[in-house]
């Protein structure tokens, strides 16, 4: 799979609208509001663009594409640090449905009247999916759900939740719709005012169960989630190289100093090895699914790491401005550092890279 024309006007499409209605002023208004988000964009994204339904399979509202597709749209909201569910509708719960062959919540998440999303997290802050606790036993027909899920991304107002739960077979993905009876939904504080999580206590909810493989649903986020860090570290290089060149100390531009130079240099170093292993992930998701594991693994440390590295270096270059409330430096540092343990922190990935390749750790 190769980027093509369409991709980048797709990108000049997504990146004029967000210029025009998710500048900082806009974003910092979205997520102190009660939605945490501009619910007027949010259903002109998913009419007049049609991007909830981007990568959601024709026949059920939406266009066709995949991964890919989807991949250029979240760079650029990373880039922009878009309050929006998003990501946990279309990226999370979007593709674990399609890819269950389950139809039945789609046309909602393309017409933006559903949102969803993926509960992975055990109480414990463990994201693996083999030390899922939750448990899932047979009620009739159907199915009951029974833990607690933590740092669940929009989770407390989703209308759709994704739970990875284990039933007698092993780990699996299950459908709780929002007003399950057994369900407490409660929002948490945390570090990035951007993106809302919560907490899901789950007593008995019915459910239904999906056939989806829970590791390629967390693949595919892990691969959405580095494209949309690899935009948020886009973002960062290009505001420190442009205070860089506009600052002047000693009647020179900061960025005349070796000093800034070697910052600037090493993160986008960092910032292209991140956009090339997100990009190559995105491709492997469509052209060689059997090695997708590796891909998203190594996509999900590389992004991570780039993006947290970025956004720390874009304050040290903005000096004592880039610690104020007011500029976005901090918000984008917020972000970075959590979605680098959102799904897993880049040391679990790497350790994941490890055991893929066959490699035992020794200790000595």
């Amino acid at each position: 799979m190769t980027f093509t024309e369409d991709h980048d006007h797709l990108r000049t499409a997504v990146r004029r609208l967000l210029d025009e209605k998710a500048p900082s002023e806009a974003v910092r208004t979205a997520m102190d509001s009660a939605p945490g988000h501009d619910t007027a964009l949010w259903h002109r994204m998913a009419n007049e663009l049609g991007l909830h339904g981007l990568a959601l399979p024709e026949g059920h509202g939406g266009s066709g594409g995949g991964p890919v597709e989807l991949g250029v749209v979240l760079e650029e909201f990373g880039r922009a640090l878009l309050p929006s569910p998003y990501f946990a509708t279309v990226a999370l719960a979007g593709q674990a449905l399609t890819a269950s062959g389950d139809t039945r919540w789609l046309p909602g998440i393309a017409d933006g009247t559903l949102t969803g999303t993926l509960a992975l997290t055990e109480e414990s802050g463990s994201p693996r999916i083999e030390d899922t606790t939750t448990t899932a036993h047979r009620a009739g027909d159907g199915w009951q759900i029974t833990g607690t899920k933590m740092f669940v991304v929009d989770g407390h107002s989703a209308h759709l939740l994704i739970v990875v739960a284990r039933d007698s077979t092993g780990p699996a993905l299950f459908a709780v719709t929002a007003d399950a009876p057994g369900l407490t939904r409660t929002r948490l504080e945390t570090l990035d005012p951007t993106r809302r999580q919560a907490r899901l206590d789950l007593a008995a909810a019915p459910a239904v169960r999906l056939a989806t493989d829970p590791y390629r649903a967390l693949d595919l986020a892990l691969v959405a989630l580095a494209a949309e860090q690899a935009g948020g570290a886009a973002a960062c290089l290009d505001a420190s190289v442009a205070y860089a060149k506009a600052r002047t100390q000693f009647g020179r531009p900061i960025g005349s100093f070796q000093a800034v130079q070697h910052k600037c240099a090493d993160t986008l170093l960092k910032v292209e090895a991140a956009r090339s292993a997100a990009y190559h992930a995105l491709s492997v998701a469509v052209d060689a699914p059997d090695e997708l594991p590796v891909a998203a693994a190594l996509a999900a440390a590389t992004c991570a790491d780039a993006y947290t590295h970025a956004a720390k270096e874009n304050i040290q270059i903005h000096g004592g401005i880039g610690c104020t409330w007011e500029h976005d430096a901090h918000l984008h540092l917020r972000r970075a550092k959590s979605s680098e343990h959102l799904l897993g922190g880049p040391a679990a990935h790497r350790g994941r890279l490890a055991e893929l390749a066959g490699i035992t750790a020794t200790k000595g």
